[in-house]
């Protein structure tokens, strides 16, 4: 088999966070998860290496909850348990999730110790009154400074961020990309908000507190902010929820979920390029353009929504979209013939 990465997952479900954030249910279901152990670590990464991918690479990854918040001791029962196998070279690197606020020094120094390569802080926002209105316990300059830490020793930083939260808007969730750039994370992942059943948020919106964050409103602000960490040359590891069976079988109660959010985005932005391009198209106007193969779903857009939206913009006669050996962002007229005149 080709060479691969193989993430080995183990849930740190809710452990060692103060908070309850308003779009977060683990604090409610946590009573149902077992926290994870040192025996877990061991079973997990002994399942990966019954694995036989050839020159494959085996991630640890802690995720959920507030790592570095954990107590002490279960902490370093964790991280002893990972770099027993890292020292055994069953595993390659380990990475964990955690909060801004439960980083220091210290704790780097210990994390440094254990072999973590990898840091993901859930920053959410940098501004002060979403990260309040959201129940989040920390500030940007948190964030910031935890930031500027990890990277400071040496570790690779990826920072969440969400959009739509309560208090939030297009101008803020901007802002909050453009510190975020200014911190030159490894990687981002960004979530728009999705109201989650048995939270918060869900009872905010049940009371008319809260107007969800919808599809479409993610779709246009994220087609704002790709473009903005493409261009700073910072990898956006995923855009939106990942989907799982318990979100869309009616955990997400509203808000912007969807199975296929990144591929939306990818699309509005593909479209706002075309359209750019057909500037100064006459009316009536047949037109093919030409992107690449792998781009073609892209440009014509979901149920051909890209296609309708440009014809009705510029009136045009026809509009055909072509594969061609191009650039993958390049979007070319391959030919605009004007309307015969009569």
């Amino acid at each position: 088999m080709s060479a691969r990465e193989i993430i080995i997952p183990v849930f740190v479900p809710h452990l060692g966070c103060p908070n309850d954030c308003v779009f977060c249910n683990q604090r409610r279901i946590s009573g149902a998860l077992e926290p994870a152990t040192a025996e877990d670590v061991k079973k997990a990464i002994a399942e990966a290496a019954a694995l036989s991918y050839i020159g494959a690479k085996r991630q640890l990854a802690f995720y959920g909850g507030s790592f570095t918040a954990i107590p002490q001791r279960q902490m370093l029962s964790l991280l002893n348990a990972a770099k027993e196998a890292l020292d055994a070279g069953l595993i390659h690197s380990v990475r964990l999730s955690t909060r801004p606020d439960a980083i220091d020094r210290e704790i780097l120094n210990t994390l440094a110790a254990h072999g973590v390569e990898t840091i993901e802080l859930g920053a959410q926002s940098l501004d002060d009154e979403v990260l309040l209105l959201s129940g989040r316990g920390h500030t940007a300059k948190d964030v910031e400074d935890a930031s500027r830490l990890i990277k400071e020793r040496g570790f690779k930083l990826i920072l969440q961020m969400m959009t739509g939260l309560p208090g939030d808007s297009d101008e803020k969730s901007i802002e909050t990309v453009r510190r975020i750039i200014a911190l030159r994370p490894d990687g981002v992942r960004i979530y728009p908000t999705v109201i989650v059943r048995d939270t918060a948020l869900f009872d905010l919106w049940q009371a008319g507190e809260y107007s969800p964050h919808t599809v479409e409103d993610a779709v246009n602000v994220c087609a704002r902010l790709v473009p903005m960490f493409e261009k700073a040359g910072i990898p956006i590891i995923r855009l939106g929820l990942n989907p799982t069976e318990e979100l869309s079988s009616g955990m997400a109660a509203a808000g912007a979920y969807h199975p296929a959010l990144g591929e939306l985005v990818k699309s509005r932005i593909t479209l706002e390029k075309a359209a750019e391009l057909l500037k100064g198209a006459e009316a009536q106007s047949h037109v093919v353009l030409g992107v690449h193969p792998s781009k073609v779903s892209q440009m014509t857009g979901q149920k051909r929504c890209n296609i309708e939206a440009l014809m009705s913009m510029y009136a045009l006669a026809s509009l055909k979209v072509k594969p061609i050996d191009c650039e993958k962002d390049e979007i070319l007229i391959i030919s605009l013939e004007k309307a015969e005149k009569t």
